[in-house]
């Protein structure tokens, strides 16, 4: 990462996974997927509705999953539809032009503790319809009143972490690396430790 903020959301991305396992960066760059905003995994462009997008990656990833456990700072609207989606891939009661993939099913155990603007968003004027929605899809929320630099979670054996800007998740990694995966169960362990359980009520 430089410090006059010229460096790709990727670059950053891996340079803070790297410092939060004590490895250099470039050792991890076999071991790790990472995409950004507006990039393919090879650099390329991708379309607004390429799944190679943070929001849609994350979205896929966790669909694939049976058990997510995630720490987020940030929860804009084009994150909960695809997330939406991929938590109700086999509900019967969805919609019919939902973006859900038909050949996946949706975690049995779903955890997350909202921080920052996300944690917000469980309250006000909106809050009541964001935790009956959460909690129509079997996620169990959590409220954390401190601040995440990242969206950090696991789902299954694998570790995401999500660099997250005013626009939503600007990088998106994903590893099996082992270190990584600890850092991640780590993290988010510290977090549902400090959190209080959100009622759909």
């Amino acid at each position: 990462m430089t410090d006059d903020g010229s460096a790709s959301p990727a670059a950053v991305l891996r340079s803070l996974v790297a410092r939060a396992v004590e490895a250099d960066p470039a050792s991890l760059d076999e071991r790790i997927e990472v995409v950004e905003r507006g990039r393919g995994p090879d650099g390329d462009d991708a379309g607004e509705g390429d799944s190679r997008i943070p929001a849609g990656r994350l979205a896929e990833l966790v669909g694939e999953a049976d058990s997510v456990v995630a720490v987020v700072p940030r929860f804009d609207a084009d994150l909960a539809r695809r997330l939406n989606a991929s938590l109700s891939a086999d509900d019967p009661g969805s919609d019919e032009g939902s973006d859900a993939d038909p050949d996946t099913n949706p975690p049995r155990t779903v955890r997350v503790v909202f921080t920052d603007a996300a944690s917000d968003r469980l309250s006000g004027a909106t809050g009541p319809i964001v935790r009956r929605a959460l909690a129509d899809r079997g996620v169990d929320a959590y409220r954390h009143a401190g601040e995440s630099p990242v969206a950090v979670a696991l789902a299954d054996e694998r570790a995401l972490v999500g660099l997250v800007d005013d626009a939503g998740i600007a990088a998106l990694l994903w590893t099996g690396d082992p270190a990584v995966r600890e850092w991640a169960a780590a993290t988010c362990r510290r977090y549902l430790d400090g959190a209080e359980p959100v009622s759909a009520d």
